[in-house]
């Protein structure tokens, strides 16, 4: 009886989601819960400490790790999925509606999208109206309507005052993505260049596709060939190849920085307008559904949670604890506080227009 009313109290913290009972299995047991997620997600369940947690709650967690766009028609074709786990939203409701799914997915945690460069390519973007940092937090913050004049004038590293004698620094100014077709960063940022082009509003036509077609086109042709997972352009960042300005997950950074690694001179730029990726899980079985409700509610995998850099929905002032003792790179604590807006997202529909616009491709 007792069990029975742990189960039945642990259902009612769920937000109002209906989660079907499922039996416990026992302390010496557990059930294998097979999904996809998104390769920024890995990581955290690799972790010996996540593992242990969830076999605790009578789970064997096995994932593999995809591009959250790729992961619809993997979710499609995979018929032994309990769940998958892309970085946002919109592949998530793809994913809904493949399955046949009604119910309101669960959003466990989130992270914000920002720019990661070098401590003296900061310093030259400040230079030039490109950048700021707040002088009491230390928070830099990136100017995109600045950047998107800049892109749309086809500005080149070498107009930059400051940049004569960084050799590095040559060649058209742009950001790295990774590929907006298979990845939801990459995607996130399109919708973010559109909503600034579309005069801060979120792009619900066709005209707001028109409008902001060429800027994208640019800023994706720019990168010649682009990754499909977010680790891939972050690594090539830390062996010190490719682009000074990558567009990424604050997570990637935070995770180094909360597990003592060395993030060197790596400074984290949350754009003035910035898009969040909300991870959200799509849950298709009883044992998908158990898996979602603990990574939302468990304060055990809430804690790790935020040691591999991310935002958990169900206590929003954990992460600024953890980070509030990091001196190299800074975070923002409350991103309200550091003035940091968030873009509305448009329609899957308008979505997948803007990401083909973006790659060339006829709407």
């Amino acid at each position: 009886m007792r069990r029975a009313l742990g189960v039945l109290a642990a259902l009612a913290l769920l937000g109002g989601v209906t989660y079907a009972l499922i039996p416990d299995p026992g302390p010496d047991k557990t059930v294998k819960v097979t999904g996809l997620i998104g390769s920024e997600k890995r990581a955290f369940f690799e972790d010996p400490e996540v593992r242990k947690e969830l076999t605790k709650q009578g789970l064997d967690v096995h994932v593999d790790s995809t591009g959250s766009w790729t992961m619809s028609e993997q979710a499609k074709s995979q018929r032994d999925l309990d769940f998958a786990f892309p970085a946002s939203t919109a592949p998530a409701r793809e994913i809904q509606r493949k399955w046949g799914q009604q119910d309101s997915p669960l959003v466990p945690f989130y992270s914000p999208l920002v720019i990661v460069t070098h401590a003296d390519v900061a310093d030259i973007l400040a230079k030039n109206n490109l950048a700021a940092r707040d002088g009491g937090s230390g928070v830099w913050t990136f100017k995109m309507d600045t950047y998107v004049d800049d892109l749309t004038a086809a500005r080149k590293w070498q107009d930059l005052t400051g940049a004569q004698g960084h050799g590095e620094l040559a060649g058209p100014l742009f950001v790295t993505t990774t590929d907006p077709e298979s990845s939801s960063s990459g995607a996130l940022y399109v919708a973010l260049l559109s909503y600034i082009l579309n005069s801060h509003s979120v792009v619900s036509d066709d005209a707001g596709v028109d409008r902001a077609h060429t800027v994208l086109y640019r800023a994706t042709a720019l990168q010649g060939g682009q990754k499909s997972s977010s680790d891939e352009p972050f690594r090539d960042f830390q062996a010190g190849v490719g682009n000074p300005l990558i567009f990424g997950y604050e997570s990637q950074v935070a995770a180094m920085a909360l597990q003592g690694q060395p993030t060197g001179d790596m400074v984290v730029m949350y754009p003035d307008t910035t898009a969040y990726s909300d991870h959200t899980i799509i849950a298709r079985t009883d044992n998908g559904r158990k898996l979602a409700g603990l990574l939302q509610n468990d304060e055990k995998l809430r804690g790790l949670e935020v040691r591999y850099g991310f935002r958990p929905q169900a206590r929003a002032d954990a992460f600024a604890e953890q980070v509030r003792n990091v001196k190299q790179p800074v975070f923002a604590q409350d991103l309200n506080a550091a003035q940091v807006k968030q873009a509305t997202v448009p329609s899957l529909d308008n979505l997948l227009k803007l990401t083909a616009a973006a790659k060339g491709n006829p709407k």
